[in-house]
Order: C-alpha cells, then sequence, then structure tokens
C-alpha cells in the first residue's frame, strides 16, 4: 500500500503528478522543487528511511516501484547508473506503457541509447536528462537541465521538467544529452584535480589552502574569458581545422607543460595528471604542429594512441 503523506499538499490537484525513482541528495532536492511548484509527488527508494524528510513535506512514499510507476504518467530517475533503473524496474515493466522515463541518471552515451530502446520495447516513452547543478541548485534561476529524445515527448513535458531547471533540448539522439554531460563534467572534473594539484604545489611551500585556492579560483574564473578573447567565437577556428598560432603556439604550451612535470616531480608529488597534460603538447610537436595554436592537441585526442 502507498503511504499517504504527513502534509498534504493544497495545490497538488491543479498540477501533473510526477513520480520520482531514488532518493540521494539530488532525487530529494527534486523532490521537494516538485513539491513546491504545486506537482504531487510519489517516491520509492531501496532504503525507504531516506523518504522520511520529503513525505514529511508532501511527497507520497510507494510500496514498491510499480505502484510508484503507476502513480504518475512522468517518471523521473535519478540513479547511481542506468543498471540500478533495470534493477528497480525489472519487475515493473507492465506499468511502462504510456508512461515516460526521464532519466538523470549519469552512465554512457550507448548505454543511454540502449535504454531508450528497451523502454520503447515496453511502451514507454524515454528522455535522457544531465543535471549541470548541484543539489542545493535544482530549481534556482541558475539550473538548467540537458534532455535529448524525440522532441514531441520533450515538449510534452516540458513544463513539468522546467520546474527543475531551464530545459535545453539537444536533438532527437538520445544519447546526447548524456554526451554533453559527461563532456561537461570531463572539464569539471579536470579542474577539481588541477586545483588539488596546484593547492599540493603551493602547500610545499608553505601555503595554506586557505591562502592558495581562493588564488586559484580566482584565475579559474578568468579562463573563459581569456579563451574567449582569443578568437571572434570560441570554436569557430576549431570547425575550420585551423589553429593559427599567433597567440600562443604548441611549443610555447609544452615547455610550460614540461616546468609543471618537472616542479611536481621535484616536490615528490603525483605525476599522473601533468604528464597528461604534457603528452598531448608532446605528440602534437612530434607531429610536426609545434608552431600551431594549443587547440591543436585535439587531433591526438581524437585518434587515441
Amino acid at each position: 500500500m502507498i503511504e499517504q503523506p504527513n502534509q498534504p499538499n493544497s495545490t497538488s490537484r491543479h498540477n501533473s503528478p510526477v513520480t520520482v525513482l531514488g532518493l540521494g541528495p539530488m532525487g530529494q532536492a527534486m523532490t521537494r522543487t516538485l513539491l513546491a511548484a504545486g506537482h504531487p509527488v510519489t517516491v520509492w527508494n531501496r532504503t525507504a528511511a531516506r523518504a522520511e524528510g520529503v513525505v514529511a513535506a508532501g511527497a507520497v512514499l510507494a510500496a514498491t516501484p510499480g505502484e510508484a510507476v503507476e502513480a504518475s504518467d512522468v517518471v523521473i530517475l535519478s540513479l547511481t547508473d542506468y543498471r540500478a533503473m533495470y534493477d528497480i524496474l525489472g519487475d515493473a515493466t507492465a506499468s511502462l506503457t504510456g508512461r515516460t522515463l526521464v532519466n538523470l541518471s549519469s552512465d554512457t552515451p550507448d548505454r543511454t541509447r540502449e535504454a531508450a530502446t528497451w523502454a520503447a520495447d515496453h511502451g514507454a516513452g524515454f528522455l535522457t536528462g544531465g543535471v549541470m547543478v548541484p543539489a542545493p541548485m535544482v530549481g534556482t534561476e541558475a539550473a538548467h537541465v540537458y534532455y535529448s529524445g524525440r522532441e514531441q515527448v520533450m515538449e510534452a513535458h516540458r513544463a513539468v521538467l522546467a520546474a527543475l531547471g531551464t530545459p535545453r533540448y539537444l536533438g532527437v539522439d538520445p544519447g546526447l544529452a548524456q554526451m554533453m554531460y559527461q563532456a561537461q563534467l570531463a572539464v569539471f572534473l579536470t579542474s577539481l584535480s588541477a586545483l588539488m594539484h596546484a593547492t599540493a604545489m603551493l602547500g610545499t611551500a608553505g601555503l595554506k589552502a586557505s591562502e592558495a585556492l581562493p588564488e586559484l579560483l580566482s584565475f579559474t574564473d578568468s579562463i573563459g574569458a581569456i579563451l574567449r578573447a582569443g578568437e571572434r567565437k570560441p570554436g569557430v577556428a576549431l570547425d575550420a581545422g585551423e589553429h593559427p598560432g599567433d597567440l600562443s603556439t604548441v611549443t610555447m604550451m609544452g615547455a610550460t607543460s614540461d616546468h609543471i612535470v618537472e616542479t611536481s616531480a621535484s616536490l615528490g608529488l603525483d605525476l599522473a595528471l601533468p604528464l597528461a597534460v604534457q603528452a598531448h603538447y608532446r605528440r602534437a610537436i612530434e607531429n610536426g604542429h609545434g608552431g600551431d595554436n594549443w587547440t591543436r592537441i585535439i587531433d591526438s585526442i581524437r585518434q587515441r594512441h
């Protein structure tokens, strides 16, 4: 049986119901945001205790995934990966017909495409999504979510999804949103590792993290402006296969990467990150592109060695 909420939402009857499967920090944030927007929300989580807070806020706790799916036409999944979707919904496939699964979990684009086919085989619509803000920012003006899948499905549920953040539709390929999500996180995670590497470097000179990070973060804030100032529009030269070396060259940037490796080695730091960066520039130089812009390193990234 479905457990009734402790505090029913009086405005929920005016809005379409939504189901949320998975109540980690992101799932809980989405549930609270949807409740605040007036949507009746049914939830399910493998560990039921995680639902206590959102049930107190007005959500309905389903006893099984099947009950949760049957409560709404839109089912949002916030899980560890796509394997978890199959594990959770494997016994509830009969309930999927006519509903839309909006999977906001992280995985590979290929697994996302496979999941879209699986959903279609069970009569369900499918949207892939990538939430590009942390849980506390869900539903704020700064929030945006990338989506891909059939456009008709996207438009049918745009109003519901807009409560979570501005929807940015990329196209019909279910893998596109996942690709964008992973690409954004490739920049994010690499930047986080770089920040910790730089903080460790400065720490060997006696600077505390509380002294180093403000300076480093100030620089990271300026990187976008620096890159935008380098060409008429970011990416245009890359698309044209142009790598003009008038402002910076592979050789110059490669020398810098050498210095970072040497400095890190002398300090006894882990070399995984600086060696990876150095390898990009060395391959470009070996291929005769030392005089080109640093963007030339994309060649060896595209052609994995």
